[in-house]
């Protein structure tokens, strides 16, 4: 098996669930497999991160940070990288150029995971960073996949629930108005979903009628296809 590297601590909480959710997914193909996991949690100050995540301003700050944990994860004996969080994924490609092994995109697995469901047509909740920097519309659009985002007002509350969730803030409010948000895109002809930010997956949403997309479990499934390979 390979060693897997995680940046982590993105939040700390989904870096976790997302640790289990390899190990549980190695022993569904063996139950004697103990997956080689390297995890390096990003010391990422607070501040750095609200600003990011709810304004979509100062990520720059967060690259010294990413870089420096992918190049201790590299040099502990990771194969390859993985970074659960789709926001920072505008700096993958700097991180790739930083180390010598691969790192796997989360933006790229699950453009992939769309094109096999034969998803024409999705509906986005994400930070404003990654609308912003249009990680998942450019990587669509080269797919033909067609983007649908929620209204501003609707974005704004997406960003304060996301930030809740990465201090380990989280209620029944939170989960209640962020499932308006996702009915919501029953009204502009979207049935598919993606929740293109991995900690929004702790507030375990239910809409009927509609098919979430996790990209927590995407990138996991294919976290742990790598690990297994020969």
């Amino acid at each position: 098996m390979k060693t897997v590297g995680i940046i982590g601590g993105l939040g700390p909480e989904t870096t976790s669930n997302f640790y289990l959710k390899l190990i549980f997914s190695c022993q569904k193909f063996n139950k004697l497999n103990r997956p080689p996991i390297l995890i390096y949690s990003i010391p990422l100050p607070y501040d750095i991160e609200r600003k990011a995540i709810i304004n979509g301003k100062g990520e720059e700050k967060c690259l010294p940070f990413l870089i420096d944990g992918a190049k201790r994860l590299e040099k502990a004996g990771a194969d390859f990288l993985v970074m659960p969080c789709n926001s920072l994924h505008i700096f993958v490609n700097k991180i790739r150029n930083s180390v010598k092994i691969p790192v796997l995109s989360i933006i790229e697995e699950t453009t992939e995971f769309l094109k096999k469901k034969r998803v024409s047509k999705v509906g986005i909740i994400s930070t404003y960073m990654t609308l912003n920097r249009k990680l998942y519309k450019n990587s669509f659009a080269v797919n033909r996949i067609i983007q649908i985002t929620p209204e501003s007002s609707q974005q704004a509350k997406i960003g304060k629930i996301t930030h809740n969730l990465v201090c380990n803030r989280y209620n029944n409010k939170d989960r209640e108005k962020l499932i308006k948000i996702i009915n919501d895109f029953k009204n502009k002809g979207v049935n598919s979903i993606i929740l293109a930010c991995t900690d929004l997956q702790l507030l375990k949403l239910k809409c009927p009628g509609l098919k979430i997309y996790d990209t927590m479990e995407i990138l996991a499934d294919a976290t742990t296809r790598e690990i297994l390979k020969n």
